[in-house]
């Protein structure tokens, strides 16, 4: 009894220390967040964060509470209330507010301009830590700089030792680059506090072993929108309220896609912040999963230009960072999933490829600030290997719960951190000498672009684009030759000879590998394991551009001399020759149409066939200036990145006059996503427009007498109902206005109810546009409305089973003396979102008669051997009619029967025509995934269909697609520059048809 009795006394004493435990190390049975026990907590905070946090799961020890300052302040100062608190979001300029009291009352906290938005917006960064450390930032800086390059330091392991030892790391985390995840700017703000006021020892350790970098909202229009909406939602409570169409000045959710084409300002500003502050991490802050994917190890497969060891520090940092929080009990945390790692786009893959580490949380949000009951589907709280604790299948759930996980995940992994600065600072080192070391051990030694005036126009932009991503270049001062090995086992080496001032991308520098990932091809295996690519699977950027890049792995190349290439753009402009007029040859160059614009046209002739004068050949399309100073021409051409040559007299071949069309810019308010990527292609070609909408033109009875060429750009995965009928009608109207209420909305188009589309009118009008002369040009979703509503006669949607994902593939012209193909060669690579192709027949509704048993491919059961015919006994024989055999682009002839008395045959005149068709299946595939090619080889994807005098131009590739396909933008601007001179003329009368047709004589 005695025995007993002690052992339950013990177990009584046990129970009370372990309920005493949390007032004493806050962590639980992990020391390593405790508190630190002297210092006070600001109560009234702390019980907001409480109430306002839905479920005691769904916090740590890290968050439950707020240090208190007498002399900092917490965000509640700026907000009202803390931070996630429902029914509240803050602006951006708000956030920044706040970050700027804390940097005046706190020296551990400085902030920093980092740059501005399309429409000038602030950027900022927050950098955190000791005093110490920020004082002596600009002296750590220079020694990162030479871990960063190594060749500073004459890539020496000793001297590169000292350097970590005496060095810190930059940590940086960025939030709201998508601006319906709200979260992130209210998390990192308390983050910031937390940072700089807490005395915890854990919080301690992290600011005096590293600095945090914070741009708390990356895309700022869109932020300002969003808080309109929720300020309006919140006003009108009951109400739908209005969905995001517009985040930034151009794109929506892509602006997580543009770490390769590097065409948007938020984009160049985290890269240069990255970069300028040689951090080591890039940590992206997301909202879509519940409730906090660390998808820093994602899934298969992997970039194939990544250093190994980044691979190894995502699984370290991702298992780590799961298993820290899976210690607080917090459901619904996980790493590994189904993201593949595969495109370099994303922004936090802006530090992959430029020897650092990229991560990013996926956290769960409401999309605004409201608490919600939220229901999950089956395969967000199913339990598996890598989750097994998952969150619950219903759940209520709030900002500030969303608020607890992001500071939660993001204070275990600086805490990590921060206790290996050394593993990461000499990881970051060996990443940057291997970097620099590629050429000799997996190469390449370099790419080359050989000099080539036909392409220079696009070559500077592939290198600018380069640039944009720090990669440095160089020129060949002279002329060199290379071996290349052969293409396909079996083959022969080839010889390739380089002309004095070809461009070099050396490979012997730190960022090589973003370099030769853009340079490169990519190839993603029919049988990968991975099913469901997560985005595109091929982006070749020599391909997209459309110029000729030789790979160099020949070692010896990089003993020929060159010189470095501080501005590509010195290459162009040049004008050779004498004469009073300028021909500027159409060669594919982007900045045609712009020029036109800029010369005006009157004083602009484009001449319609090719043609050779002074030496020189010219092109079909060559522009021909005339009756303008020199001064303003040679300027004109400098800026477009344009060559020219005079010339003394016209051609003698046949020209007209270029137009500087009127253009409208048309969009749905279903989204305006992917024709962002094409307004900016305009704005950065000097293509002006005028910007309307679906819902416009049923006001516009007269749209022809408004405008010559309209652009319809992909909706995006819209259907022709929606394009037409909109979004349901069912209760309120849906504003998209500039109000008091909502100040940043309305900035670029506006509408009193978002949801209807274009409606009859709307169609009827634009039908007549088209008659009476109008181009409109279509991409994608919008090319299969025209077809739909009878727009493009003759032509339909044709898909197959072929596998196609983000795919460059090779096309070829059918068509090359069509306007849209002037400049071009015999091929065009392009790139296909799924594979969509068209038909094309000589009659409306079909493919031109019902062939229900072709005797090419098949024959019943009969005499002979299949390429024999059968013939019926007992009469004599009578050959069949030659059955015609269409290639897949082409439509199938009519004969004679099928031609009488028949009100589907499209007159010559106005059958559609084929510009460009995929190539047959063993040349398609240039980049990326393609499977079952077979299904849509040859089939056209550009095509001018004609409707009475004007003309649908049709895409199913994506011509102007993420900054990426300068080499299609031409296909476009050629069309509208030509926009008048793209109907075709009828076919002369048949002698005996006049004959027949003659009036009597009386």
């Amino acid at each position: 009894m005695r025995f007993q009795h002690l052992r339950f006394a013990a177990l009584l004493s046990l129970l009370a220390v372990s309920a005493a435990a949390p007032a004493l190390a806050q962590s639980g049975l992990n020391p390593t967040f405790d508190r630190d026990p002297h210092q006070a907590v600001d109560q009234e905070y702390t019980k907001k964060m409480k109430e306002y946090t839905t479920d005691s799961a769904y916090t740590s020890p890290l968050v439950d509470y707020l240090p208190a300052s007498n002399t900092v302040p917490t965000p509640a100062k700026v907000l009202g209330d803390v931070a996630g608190a429902p029914n509240m979001l803050p602006y951006a300029e708000d956030t920044y507010k706040y970050f700027r009291m804390l940097e005046r009352s706190s020296p551990r906290v400085k902030v920093v301009t980092i740059g501005h938005s399309e429409e000038g917006r602030e950027m900022i960064a927050v950098a955190i830590a000791d005093k110490d450390l920020l004082d002596k930032q600009k002296e750590n800086d220079a020694r990162l700089a030479k871990l960063a390059d190594p060749r500073l330091i004459g890539m020496d392991d000793a001297k590169a030792r000292a350097l970590v030892d005496a060095s810190f790391p930059v940590y940086y985390i960025t939030g709201t680059i998508h601006s319906p995840e709200t979260g992130a700017p209210t998390a990192l703000m308390e983050l910031a506090y937390r940072l700089a006021v807490d005395d915890s020892p854990y919080i301690k350790y992290i600011r005096s072993h590293m600095i945090v970098l914070i741009t708390p909202v990356v895309e700022v229009d869109g932020r300002d929108r969003q808080v309109d909406l929720y300020k309006w939602h919140r006003a009108h409570p009951d109400l739908q309220y209005p969905r995001l169409v517009y985040w930034g000045h151009y794109v929506a959710h892509d602006n997580n896609r543009d770490a390769m084409g590097m065409t948007l300002n938020l984009t160049n500003n985290v890269l240069s912040t990255y970069l300028g502050w040689h951090a080591q991490v890039l940590h992206d802050l997301h909202e879509s999963v519940p409730l906090l994917y660390d998808n820093t190890i994602g899934d298969g497969p992997y970039n194939a230009w990544i250093d190994p060891l980044l691979a190894d520090e995502w699984q370290e940092l991702g298992w780590n960072n799961t298993a820290q929080m899976q210690s607080f009990g917090m459901p619904g945390v996980f790493t590994h999933g189904d993201f593949d790692t595969w495109s370099p786009g994303y922004l936090m893959f802006l530090a992959g490829l430029h020897n650092g580490i990229s991560r990013l949380y996926e956290t769960f949000g409401n999309g605004g600030a409201d608490t919600e009951k939220r229901i999950l589907s089956p395969e967000d709280y199913s339990r598996t290997w890598y989750r097994q604790n998952p969150p619950p299948p219903v759940l209520t759930w709030s900002q500030r719960d969303n608020n607890n996980y992001e500071q939660s995940a993001l204070l275990t992994t600086l805490s990590y951190f921060s206790k290996n600065t050394h593993h990461f600072l000499e990881n970051y080192y060996r990443k940057s000498k291997r970097s620099i070391e590629k050429p000799a051990t997996e190469g390449p030694v370099a790419y080359v672009l050989p000099k080539n005036d036909a392409e220079a126009n696009r070559q500077v932009q592939l290198l600018k684009t380069l640039q944009l991503q720090h990669v440095e270049l160089s020129q060949l001062d002279e002329a060199a030759t290379v071996s290349i090995p052969a293409a396909k086992r079996g083959d022969k080496p080839t010889t390739v000879n380089l002309p004095a001032g070809s461009y070099v991308v050396r490979m012997d520098q730190p960022f090589s590998r973003i370099a030769d990932a853009l340079l490169d091809k990519q190839f993603w295996a029919p049988d990968d394991p991975q099913k469901h690519p997560y985005d595109d699977t091929g982006w070749s950027f020599p391909q997209l551009f459309n110029v000729k890049v030789v790979r160099v792995t020949d070692v010896a190349f990089a003993k020929n001399k060159m010189s470095p290439l501080p501005d590509p753009s010195v290459a162009t402009g040049h004008v050779d020759g004498t004469g009073s007029l300028f021909a500027v040859s159409n060669t594919g160059q982007t900045s045609l149409l712009g020029l036109v614009f800029k010369l005006k046209p009157e004083h602009v002739s484009i001449a319609e066939k090719a043609f050779d004068q002074d030496g020189k050949h010219f092109n079909p399309g060559t522009l021909l200036i005339h009756d303008l100073p020199d001064t303003d021409v040679t300027a004109a051409l400098k800026t477009a990145s344009l060559d020219s040559v005079r010339i003394a007299t016209m051609p003698s071949v046949a020209t007209h006059t270029a137009a500087a069309p009127r253009i409208a810019f048309m969009h749905s308010w279903l989204a305006t996503q992917t024709e962002g990527w094409w307004r900016y292609a305009f704005d950065k070609a000097g293509v002006p427009y005028d910007y309307i909408s679906t819902q416009t033109i049923g006001g516009m009875s007269d749209l022809r007498g408004r405008y010559d060429v309209i652009v319809f750009a992909p909706v995006g995965h819209a259907s022709s109902d929606q394009i037409l009928n909109g979004t349901p009608m069912y209760g309120n109207a849906t504003p998209w206005e500039k109000t008091d209420l909502t100040p940043n909305i309305g900035v670029l188009d506006h509408t009193t109810d978002t949801r209807p589309g274009m409606g009859y009118d709307g169609l009827k009008h634009l039908r007549e546009f088209i008659e009476k002369g109008g181009l409109l040009i279509t991409c994608e979703d919008t090319a299969q409305f025209a077809i739909e509503m009878g727009l493009a006669p003759g032509v339909s949607v044709s898909r197959g089973d072929a596998r196609v994902v983000g795919t460059v593939l090779n096309s070829t012209f059918v068509t090359p003396e069509h306007p849209a193909a002037w400049g071009y060669g015999a091929n065009l690579p392009v790139m296909s979102a799924d594979g969509m192709t068209f038909s094309v027949s000589n009659t409306i509704g079909g493919r031109g008669g019902r062939t229900l048993m072709d005797p090419y491919q098949q024959r019943p059961t009969g005499r002979g051997l299949v390429g024999d015919a059968d013939f019926p006994q007992g009469r004599k024989i009578i050959e069949p009619e030659p059955l015609p055999q269409p290639k897949p682009w082409e439509p199938r002839p009519l004969n004679e029967e099928q031609l009488r008395n028949n009100p589907s045959v499209i007159p010559e005149q106005y059958r559609p025509e084929v510009v460009l068709r995929f190539t047959e299946t063993k040349d398609l595939l240039l980049s990326g995934l393609l499977d079952k090619g077979g299904a849509i080889a040859e089939h056209p994807i550009v095509v001018d269909a004609h409707l009475g005098a004007g003309n649908v131009l049709l895409f199913a590739n994506n011509p102007v697609y993420r900054g990426e396909t300068v080499g299609s933008y031409p296909l476009v601007f050629n069309a509208i520059m030509n926009f008048d001179h793209l109907q075709r003329q009828p076919p002369a009368p048949k002698k005996d048809a006049a004959k027949k047709e003659a009036p009597m004589e009386k």
